[in-house]
């Protein structure tokens, strides 16, 4: 099984504080550190210092670690054409020696858009040209040196291109796809992804999604067992009951409700957990870490999680 970070900076966090958090990590084996992509905060708090981009800060990452893997969960498509959009992370893919990680998707938070100037159309249209984005990046980075690349969408058009940058991973580097969507989000991953995540659900129901994505890779031909299932919750561990109920105080949240909609407990509970995902099909997790501050609970994962999964 393997650990991942998984931050959430618009809640508040400036790029020191990421490059802490990710640099801390990759010092304790954890196998990534990734971030969301978001333009306003969710909930209370001021959000200050304000949002980050997240294909700068993993530039900036890129530079400043050595081998812990990067990426997003998720890129939001509403957010960039799809052309500059697999341009930037080819860069980032090469500056980091090719450790980086594309997770994309619709793009779900109405009111960042409206706060940012971002148009936010229907769903079924999100979707739709979700899809064109995946078919154009991924074509733009699979095309072989030399060959040129176009596509005729409905809402995007690439007509000759060069297709550079090449990404150093190749073919390419992963993509993640994600969600709860019955119907099209696992055809579109059985499509285009290498990995599955189910996030912020029960184990039953990501092993009731899992077989979906399944059923859809055999639907389209291709072998369930070449896609990596993963799943993201959030984390909150301590060593006894009184520092778990600190951790959970400082994030807002309820311990119970953590327990039960969360990876929360002592390092033993959370080992366990962790085990149950693993159980239903999951062989990576990625722990969203809400205090950026508290590198105190990375460091307890790290020693004493780690090692039982």
């Amino acid at each position: 099984m393997r650990l991942r970070i998984f931050t959430e900076p618009q809640q508040g966090a400036s790029y020191a504080t990421l490059r802490r958090v990710a640099t801390t990590a990759e010092a304790l084996g954890f196998d990534a550190f990734f971030r969301s992509d978001h333009l306003m905060k969710m909930g209370p708090g001021d959000g200050l210092p304000g949002p980050t981009d997240s294909w700068a800060t993993l530039a900036g990452l890129a530079a400043e670690t050595s081998s812990i893997r990067l990426g997003t969960l998720v890129t939001a498509a509403t957010f960039r054409l799809p052309g500059p959009l697999a341009i930037a992370v080819a860069q980032v893919d090469d500056m980091s020696g090719g450790r980086v990680e594309l997770g994309i998707g619709t793009g779900w938070y109405e009111a960042e858009h409206r706060a940012y100037g971002v148009p936010f159309p229907p769903l079924k249209e999100r979707f739709d040209r979700l899809e064109e984005q995946l078919a154009i990046i991924t074509g733009l980075w699979e095309t072989p040196l030399g060959e040129k690349f176009s596509f005729d969408g409905t809402y995007y058009q690439v007509a000759d291109s060069p297709a550079l940058p090449k990404p150093v991973q190749r073919p390419r580097p992963p993509v993640i796809i994600g969600g709860g969507g019955r119907r099209r989000t696992p055809a579109l991953a059985a499509r285009y992804a290498d990995e599955f995540n189910a996030n912020f659900v029960s184990v039953a129901d990501a092993g009731a999604q899992f077989g979906r994505v399944r059923d859809a890779c055999r639907a389209a031909g291709r072998d369930p067992e070449s896609m990596t299932y993963t799943v993201a919750h959030t984390v909150c561990c301590g060593k006894d009951d009184a520092e778990l109920r600190r951790r959970a105080a400082a994030i807002g949240r309820d311990v119970a409700a953590l327990r039960d909609n969360g990876i929360a407990g002592t390092p033993s509970e959370v080992a366990d957990k962790i085990g149950e995902y693993a159980e239903a099909g999951a062989s990576t997790v990625y722990l969203q870490v809400l205090d950026l501050a508290d590198l105190d609970q990375l460091e307890l994962i790290a020693a004493e999680v780690l090692p039982q999964v």
